[in-house]
């Protein structure tokens, strides 16, 4: 629950003890049970003694978790595996859970957005309609209903939305719109892995906006963009918005909301002196200037038995992979197209699809090599192929490289295009390397992984042409409507900010995203004193409408503190001896080592303080 939800019945619940005729009569003609007041106002609607709770903590990492959210998140007891890639979540990770999506929720709404809820299950149909049924691939969970007709799992909504949209508006009066849902999506990983970092089930928020025009669209993609950075500011991330490939998603802008960290799936170019930034697949670099002074060697043979890799070739010449110049067969449209690429660079097959513009694009299988170049798959090269060259603008300023001789065991030394090989394309087909330069302010690009928290993209009329969601302008006439689509992964969220934010000891919630705020610790439930003081302390809390757990359980002090510690609650009260030889309780910030000390009487006060310090 938001905080303003919890202070609002805080406030209640003292407005109620003013006026106690009103709860005298409301009480009386409710049993204790089923009264509403309790509902409404109960202390146990946000909080919550340990013992009455469930979190089954556990003192050992589990074997088969690879990062540190994915360790903490099962040891604090916030989640289980039920099997590769699907997770239950248990009471301590369902309430972060909700404290993400409240504060989803409570921006969305603000930004205008219209909450909906759209069904998991689709027919086929529809995916097939957009034609995205190859994009998914394995990836679709797909089944047949009792009438053998073909239907999916939502891996997300846009085909769904759409359809709606067409039936519903027909009219420019009824735009601009932008709807959002929270539901769940699923996508059968291959390789799931990094706990809810990469799983099959996963809560998503996801956002349609349905415009008249690019201008519109472009003010709607605004919007979003600005409610992801205030959600993602109120989450505590230190994020980067960078410009994104659209891939399955379709359209020609989008930027990703990432967190750096190592243990990222996604890769994050930024320069180190201007403020571009985009992920791998979208980064660019300057052009590599050519050297004209060089002069142009004689083309020669070489005998290269059994080197198939630019390593090997590389080493047994004598040479550097950047002289090396690696061709490539793929295959679209029932088409064949060679790419080549410098030695020490990959090709971007997200690039290299844009260029192309022909549909789907594999690499050709060894048959298709063979038949095309006369040559097994390793000793392909551009000298005398007959079929359509395209090169990486880094190939083209190139002199005297080594390729492939297309003949077994065999390379070519000094090849140069125009001289010895046509190239019909030249363009940017390549993933950036550590190093090159930025394509804005030409200073080094520098390489690191990240997490990515959020998607938006500019789809523009990708999905309404194809599934037919038009409306009649100003003039009476028919026009395809102008999309965007927004999407948040809720689970990431989670996991993000442990991998961020946890030491040896487990994990350091931000305020806002904690499962309670305030963890109260007597370290002797059988000490009258100590347990009548955490008690009390717990009751005057929830009477402010902290958010608090009581760890009211019958262990030992240090048992208690290390799970403190791996839950992560941000302040911990620990009401011990020092009580009776002080009078003071002992104040704890998990994100700090120091430790503080306040008398009962103004606990309110400091616990406040130290809240408005962590907001």
């Amino acid at each position: 629950m938001s905080k303003d939800y919890s202070k609002n019945m805080a406030k209640f619940k003292r407005y109620m003890k003013q006026n106690r005729q009103i709860y005298k009569f409301l009480a009386n003609i409710y049993t204790q049970e089923y009264n509403p007041l309790n509902f409404l106002y109960n202390k146990h609607l946000f909080n919550m003694k340990w013992s009455q709770t469930f979190i089954p903590t556990l003192k050992e990492n589990p074997s088969d978790a690879e990062v540190e959210s994915h360790k903490l998140m099962i040891r604090s007891g916030m989640i289980r595996k039920l099997s590769a890639g699907v997770y239950s979540y248990l009471p301590l990770g369902t309430r972060i859970l909700n404290k993400v999506i409240d504060i989803i929720r409570d921006e969305m709404d603000k930004s205008g957005a219209i909450e909906l809820f759209l069904p998991a299950l689709q027919p086929l149909t529809l995916i097939e309609l957009s034609g995205r049924i190859d994009a998914f691939g394995d990836d679709l969970l797909r089944m047949k209903d009792r009438h053998k007709r073909d239907i999916a799992l939502s891996p997300t909504h846009e085909e769904v939305i759409t359809d709606i949209v067409k039936n519903e508006v027909s009219s420019y009066k009824q735009l601009p719109l932008i709807l959002y849902q929270i539901q769940t999506k699923f996508r059968d990983e291959a390789r799931p892995r990094f706990g809810v970092l990469r799983s099959k089930e996963f809560l998503m928020k996801d956002a349609y906006s349905f415009d008249i025009d690019i201008d519109s669209l472009n003010k709607s993609y605004q919007k979003m963009y600005d409610t992801y950075c205030r959600i993602f500011e109120r989450c505590k991330f230190n994020y980067l918005a960078v410009e994104a490939d659209s891939g399955a998603m379709g359209g020609d802008v989008s930027h990703e909301f990432m967190i750096p960290n190592e243990n990222g799936e996604d890769v994050i170019v930024k320069c180190r002196n201007c403020d571009y930034s985009a992920n791998m697949e979208k980064a660019e670099s300057t052009l590599i200037e050519s050297k004209d002074d060089i002069t142009l060697e004689e083309l020669k043979e070489v005998s290269t038995p059994e080197m198939t890799t630019i390593k090997e070739v590389s080493d047994f010449l004598g040479i550097e992979p950047d002289k090396m110049v690696k061709t490539l067969i793929y295959t679209y449209n029932s088409k064949n197209v060679a790419v080549l690429v410098r030695g020490d660079h990959d090709v971007n097959e997200s690039k290299l699809a844009k260029v192309i513009s022909g549909g789907e694009i594999t690499l050709a299988d060894e048959d298709a090599v063979v038949k095309l170049t006369n040559s097994p798959v390793g000793f392909t090269g551009p000298i005398g192929l007959k079929t359509q060259v395209i090169a990486d603008q880094a190939v083209s300023t190139m002199k005297n490289c080594v390729v492939g001789g297309n003949k077994a065991d065999t390379h070519i030394i000094n090849a140069n295009q125009e001289r010895d090989f046509k190239i019909d394309k030249v363009t940017d087909i390549r993933y950036v390397t550590e190093g090159d330069r930025c394509p804005k302010c030409n200073d080094v690009l520098d390489i690191s992984h990240g997490i990515e928290l959020g998607h938006v993209f500019k789809l523009g009329t990708r999905y309404s042409d194809s599934l037919g969601a038009k409306f009649l302008d100003s003039n009476g006439k028919e026009q395809p409507i102008i999309m965007g689509s927004y999407g948040i992964g809720i689970n990431r969220i989670l996991a993000a900010t442990i991998e961020k934010s946890h030491d040896s000891n487990g994990i350091i919630w931000p305020l806002p995203l904690a499962p309670y705020e305030v963890l109260v610790v007597p370290i002797n439930i059988k000490d009258d004193v100590i347990m009548n003081t955490a008690t009390k302390i717990y009751d005057e809390l929830c009477e402010e409408g902290v958010e608090v757990l009581l760890d009211d359980r019958d262990q030992r002090p240090g048992f208690k503190f290390k799970d403190a510690d791996l839950i992560g609650v941000p302040i911990r009260i620990t009401v011990g001896k020092r009580l009776k030889e002080t009078g003071e309780l002992e104040i704890k910030l998990r994100s700090k080592d120091e430790v503080y000390y306040a008398k009962p009487e103004n606990i309110i006060t400091e616990i406040r303080n130290f809240m408005d310090s962590l907001k």
